[in-house]
């Protein structure tokens, strides 16, 4: 395996005052890289180290899927955000489908419900699930990649991603990632390859 923890589509102190710099660079620099560490360590040598990310986590259990996961899930997750992003998404196919859902002020409450019953650590998602959208959340490093559904967005909602922006404060969290972070052209791409 020979990939690399892909850099930041922006700059760490892009997200602020939502995202402080100092959330950025520990869980980036610390955990996102981390789970790096230790995939490489785990599969150096075997035959597993010449399968893709999305193969390994496909194909694994125990510590190899952990933290095959984790790298593909933190990766979804930053660039699932942008500076001054969040809000209704535009006019579309995302607006289509979130209209599916219930409308946007509905995604935008059930989103942040299903994070917030997240017990513990883990992830909410919007997906593609039978061609409609799906609001899901999964415990630790699960990802909907297992599960034949089309992951869209995610939020992490391990306290790591929030705690020094807004303590224990997870509503909070997910509302502002909703409101001011959400990048919806990412989303939108993530769709189109999906049909």
């Amino acid at each position: 395996m020979n990939f690399e923890v892909a850099p930041l589509p922006y700059a760490k102190d892009a997200l602020e005052p939502v995202m402080k710099q100092e959330t950025l660079e520990f869980h980036y620099e610390k955990h996102h890289k981390g789970y790096m560490t230790r995939l490489k360590s785990l599969i150096e040598g075997k035959p597993e180290a010449d399968k893709s990310l999305v193969e390994l986590i496909r194909s694994s259990s125990g510590g190899v899927f952990n933290n095959a996961a984790q790298v593909y899930n933190h990766t979804f997750y930053w660039d699932g955000m942008k500076p001054s992003g969040g809000g209704a998404p535009p006019a579309g196919d995302v607006a289509d489908l979130i209209n599916g859902l219930g409308g946007w002020e509905k995604f935008r409450t059930d989103f942040v419900a299903a994070g917030a019953a997240r017990f513990g650590s883990g992830y909410v998602w919007l997906v593609l699930d039978g061609g409609k959208g799906k609001i899901l959340d999964t415990p630790n490093a699960e990802t909907p990649l297992t599960t034949g559904q089309v992951p869209l967005l995610t939020a992490d909602v391990w306290e790591h991603a929030y705690y020094l922006d807004h303590r224990n404060n997870r509503i909070g969290f997910l509302e502002a990632f909703c409101d001011k972070l959400v990048n919806w052209e990412f989303v939108a791409k993530n769709l189109r390859s999906a049909k």
